[in-house]
This record gives C-alpha cells, structure tokens and sequence, in this order.
C-alpha cells in the first residue's frame, strides 16, 4: 500500500505488524496504516473501532468497510484503474512475452510493473500538470499557484476531489518537496507526467482517463526502457 501511492508518501503512522499487545493502537483517532496477523483478528473484533477500513489480504476481502469507497475518487478514472487492475496478469503476460531486451530485475516482474504502472498513471491523471503551475519567487523559490492548478482541470469531479486532497498532508508533502527543489525531478513520476501534458492540446487537463487506458496497449511503454 505504501508503496502503490507513490510518487506520494503516506505521512502518518505506519506500522507493517502490529504486536496483539498494543492492538489498542487500531482506536486512535488519527490517520494510520496498520498490519495485524490473522491470529489478531478475534481481538480486533473487540475494540471499538470508528473510521477504520479493515481489509483482510489472505482472503483477498473486506471485512470492515465504511460506505463511502466509491464516492471518494473521480468515477471514470476510478474505473479506468479497476479495469486495468481487472486485466494485469494478461497485460502482465503480454509483456513478458515482449521483447528478450525487455529484462526484470531481481525485485520486479511483469505484474508488479503492470500494477506499478496503473496507479502511477492514475496520479498522473490526478496532479500530472502540477509542474506547469510551479512560478519562480524573487529568491528561486518556487510555489504553486493552487487555484489554477485545481482549475486547470476540466473534469468537474476531479476538481472537487482535488478541492479535498490538496488539503491533505499527503499532497502538501508531494508539492512541498518540489517547491524546495532547485531542479526537476527526474523520477518515474515525472517522465511519466511529461508524456501525459505531451498527449494534450495546450492548455487543456482533461483527466478522462486517456492516459490511463493508453496502459492496455500490450505495455510498450514499458519496453521503451
């Protein structure tokens, strides 16, 4: 999970497994992100649990859910993501079938890099045009100018979800270490958004979910490495 949303950083308590001694942890009020064993699931059941999502991974289900999951992301590209995530192992197939220059390494495989893939362009669809609102201060200081970024987006369902998530520590960390850099970053995210604004008319951040789909076509992307 913490993983599947870069290029942001979860900023809040994580802990990958919990001890069943300090499973009281699961009812504080604050953001966190939490793993039990199963042996814990009894005494979770226990507590008084309040805004929590538990998801049980070996059994590929929820367990507790709150309601609200599919009125949270923009509908089209939360369905664009779902029907990519539906077809990895075949998109996963079709680019391990791809050409023999096309080599994974050691912590990779098609698949982790089809998922990879999936929600690095979903965020490109979500805040890919950030750097084009990133304006030079008289000290080299860069800002970004909020309300035209959030407006820039055509799609009114992306705009009230970015009304919500710029307010998150999650976005604020994401944009405030670009703001604190000299230069541009040059990580996958990036090569990623260039690629996205290189797709659209000038001026325009549709957030249809093109981009995204564009991943279905037998990642050749990929093999560009």
């Amino acid at each position: 999970m913490v993983a599947v949303i870069y290029p942001f950083t979860w900023q809040h308590t994580y802990i990958p497994v919990l001890p069943p001694a300090m499973i009281d942890i699961v009812c504080s009020p604050t953001p966190f992100l939490i793993g039990l064993l199963t042996s814990s699931l009894p005494l979770l059941r226990e507590l008084p649990l309040e805004e929590v999502l538990v998801v049980d991974l070996v059994n590929n289900r929820f367990l507790r859910q709150m309601d609200d999951e599919d009125s949270i992301l923009p509908r089209k590209l939360q369905v664009a993501l779902e029907h990519i995530l539906e077809q990895r192992n075949d998109l996963a197939s079709d680019q391990d079938e791809g050409p023999p220059d096309c080599k994974h390494g050691p912590e990779s495989s098609p698949l982790n890099e089809v998922v990879s893939e999936a929600f690095v362009r979903f965020f490109v669809e979500i805040v890919g045009h950030y750097s084009l609102f990133l304006t030079a201060g008289e000290r080299e200081e860069r800002t970004l100018q909020r309300e035209a970024f959030r407006k820039a987006v055509s799609s009114k369902s992306l705009r009230r979800f970015l009304e919500v998530f710029m307010e998150t520590q999650t976005f604020r960390g994401f944009i405030q270490e670009r703001e604190l850099r000299r230069q541009d970053a040059k990580g996958l995210f990036e090569v990623r958004a260039q690629e996205y604004l290189e797709t659209l008319p000038s001026g325009e951040h549709s957030g249809v979910n093109k981009f995204l789909k564009g991943l279905g076509n037998k990642m050749k992307f990929l093999h560009k490495k």
